[in-house]
C-alpha cells in the first residue's frame, strides 16, 4: 500500500509570483508529509505493509512558436527562453533557497514567450534523506535493522535520476518526454546541496553569488582576517561573515538572526572549508580552500554549480615556466592546457575553453587598481598567457623531459593543478570563470620553494593577491549580471534557466 500526500492537480499561472507560491506550497506540503512519516517510523510505528512516497513539484512551459513574444531588452540575455516550440519542464527543490532565482526565471519565460506556466506535482520521488532539515539527524537514533528497513518504506537517493546528461549536452529525451528547462533536476540539486555541507562545513544558504577558489591556506587566513575586520566596520557593505560549522558573525550593530546560535566550530576542518562574506542581496563573496589537485577542483565545482553563481575565480599559486618571470609575478590565464584528466569523459579535450572578456577585463583592472601600476606598465608584473594544469604533482621528475616539451609547444607560461579544471567545469556548467595566479616557484630554472623563502613570499604577496580577487568581484558586480552570462557558454539548443 502506498501512503502519499493529498494530490495537488496542475494549475496554470500568468503571474510569476503566483507560480512560485504554488511551487513553494507543493514542496512544503510534500516535505512536511515525509518528515511526519519519518518521525512515526523512528518512534516505532508499524510500516511493514506501507510504502511512503512524496514527489517534487514541477514547472512546465508549452510553446508553439520559435520567435520570442516579449520586449527586446529581455532577448539580449543569453537565457530565459527556449529554443523552439514544444513542451519544456523541470522538477524543482528548495524553493525557499532558490526563491529569487526561480522568480527571475519565471519572469523571463513569461516575458519572452507569453502564455502560462503550468505548476504541479511530478512523479519524481523526494528521497527521504533530502527531506531532512539542516539540523535533523533523526536517522542516527535508529537501530541497524530499523535503518535497513528504511529502503523498504521510503524512497532513497536514486543515482539514475541525478546524472549530468543535460549539462554535458548528451541528454536525449525519450519519446513523449518533455525537453528540459534547467541544467539540473531536483534530485541532482538536492544531492549537491548535501555534498556541499559535507565538503565545506557550511550550509548552502550561506553561499554567495561570487566564489573565489584558492589552493593555499594562507589566502584563507587573510580572508578570515578581512572578514572579521569588515564585521567590525559599521559602514561595511557586508552584513555577516560565516565560517565552517555555520559560525556566524554579524556586522556590528546588526542583531543576531534565528539559527545563528546553532553554529559551532567543528573539531576539525572539513575537506574543503568555505567562508562567506555576505551581502543582503547574496552578491557577496564565498571563498573555498580546495587544497591541491584537480579531483578536489572538480568535486567542489560539480556541487557549487547547482547554486547558479554569477562567477567563480581561481586565485592561487603556480609554477612560472618562463625565464623572464619573477617570483611574485601574476599570470592572467587566457587559455588552458588540460592535462588534469578528471573531466575527459564529461568534456572532451577537443572542446576549447575560451577566455571570457568580462572576467579578463575585471581581473586586469583589479591588478592595476590594487598594485597602483598603470595599465600600460602591467606587463612588468603580470603575464597574460596559457596556463597548463596537470594531475601529476611531480611532473618535473618524469624522464626525457616530455611534459616540458608539451608545455613549451603549448606556449604555457604557468603550471598548476586546478585552474584548467575550474575553468572547464565553469564552461561545462555555464558559470563564468577566470584565473589569476601568482608565481611562487620556477622549477625549470632552479628556483624552488624553500621554507624561509616561501614564508617571506607568502607574507608579502597573499594580502595583495586576495585584495585583487575581491576588487575583481566588485568590478564584476558593478558591471551587471546580464553581461556576465555570455552566449559563449550557451549551446545551440540551450535550456531556458540561467
Amino acid at each position: 500500500m502506498h501512503k502519499t500526500p493529498d494530490f495537488t492537480a496542475p494549475v496554470f499561472f500568468r503571474e510569476p509570483a503566483a507560480a512560485l507560491a504554488q511551487v513553494q506550497r507543493i514542496y512544503r506540503d510534500n516535505v512536511a508529509f515525509l518528515r511526519a512519516a519519518m518521525r512515526d517510523f523512528v518512534n516505532g510505528q508499524d510500516f511493514s505493509s506501507v510504502r511512503v512516497r512524496a514527489c517534487y513539484p514541477f514547472v512546465r512551459l508549452h510553446t508553439h512558436s520559435v520567435s520570442h513574444q516579449g520586449a527586446a531588452p529581455q532577448s539580449r540575455l543569453s537565457y530565459g527562453f527556449v529554443a523552439g516550440p514544444g513542451r519544456f519542464e523541470t522538477t524543482l527543490t528548495r524553493p525557499d533557497l532558490y526563491d529569487g532565482y526561480l522568480l527571475k526565471q519565471f519572469e523571463l519565460l513569461l516575458a519572452n514567450h507569453g502564455g502560462e506556466l503550468e505548476v504541479g506535482t511530478s512523479t519524481q520521488p523526494i528521497p527521504i534523506h533530502f527531506s531532512f532539515s539542516e539540523h535533523d539527524h533523526v536517522e542516527g537514533s535508529l537501530s541497524a535493522p530499523r535503518r535497513a528497513l528504511m529502503r523498504d518504506v521510503f524512497d532513497l537517493p536514486d543515482l539514475a535520476a541525478m546524472d549530468d546528461g543535460i549539462a554535458n549536452g548528451t541528454h536525449e529525451p525519450r519519446p513523449g518526454e518533455a525537453q528540459p528547462l534547467a541544467l539540473f533536476t531536483a534530485p541532482r540539486v538536492d544531492y549537491s546541496l548535501q555534498r556541499l555541507r559535507h565538503y565545506t562545513g557550511t550550509a548552502p544558504e550561506w553561499f554567495q553569488n561570487f566564489v573565489l577558489f584558492t589552493n593555499y591556506q594562507f589566502y584563507i587566513d587573510e580572508f578570515i582576517r578581512l572578514g572579521h575586520a569588515e564585521m567590525a566596520n559599521p559602514a561595511s557593505e557586508y552584513t555577516a561573515f560565516v565560517e565552517p560549522g555555520n559560525v556566524v558573525t554579524r556586522r556590528v550593530g546588526l542583531p543576531p538572526e534565528a539559527g545563528d546560535e546553532l553554529g559551532a566550530q567543528p573539531p576539525r576542518l572539513p575537506q574543503m572549508p568555505a567562508y562567506h562574506l555576505m551581502r543582503a542581496d547574496r552578491s557577496g563573496i564565498t571563498m573555498v580552500n580546495i587544497g591541491v589537485g584537480p579531483a578536489n577542483a572538480k568535486t567542489i565545482t560539480d556541487h557549487i554549480a547547482v547554486l547558479r553563481p554569477h562567477a567563480w575565480l581561481m586565485i592561487g599559486h603556480c609554477a612560472g615556466l618562463r625565464s623572464t618571470q619573477q617570483l611574485g609575478d601574476y599570470v592572467l590565464a587566457h587559455a588552458y592546457v588540460r592535462e588534469d584528466h578528471v573531466l575527459d569523459e564529461e568534456l572532451p579535450l577537443w572542446v576549447p575553453i575560451p577566455a571570457l572578456a568580462e572576467i579578463q577585463l575585471a581581473l586586469e583592472a583589479a591588478v592595476a587598481d590594487v598594485t597602483g601600476v598603470a595599465a600600460h606598465e602591467l606587463k612588468r608584473i603580470m603575464r597574460t598567457g596559457t596556463v597548463a594544469s596537470t594531475d601529476n604533482r611531480n611532473w618535473e621528475l618524469l624522464p626525457d623531459n616530455k611534459p616540458q616539451r608539451r608545455f613549451s609547444q603549448s606556449r604555457a607560461v604557468a603550471l598548476d593543478m586546478e585552474s584548467a579544471t575550474i575553468a572547464a567545469n565553469g564552461f561545462r556548467f555555464r558559470v563564468p570563470y577566470g584565473t589569476l595566479l601568482c608565481v611562487s616557484d620556477k622549477p625549470l630554472h632552479g628556483e624552488i620553494k624553500l621554507p624561509g623563502m616561501a614564508n617571506h613570499f607568502y607574507r608579502e604577496r597573499v594580502d595583495q593577491h586576495l585584495r585583487i580577487g575581491i576588487r575583481a568581484v566588485e568590478l564584476l558586480r558593478q558591471g551587471g549580471v546580464g553581461q556576465l552570462h555570455s552566449r559563449k557558454l550557451r549551446s545551440f539548443a540551450e535550456v531556458a534557466f540561467q
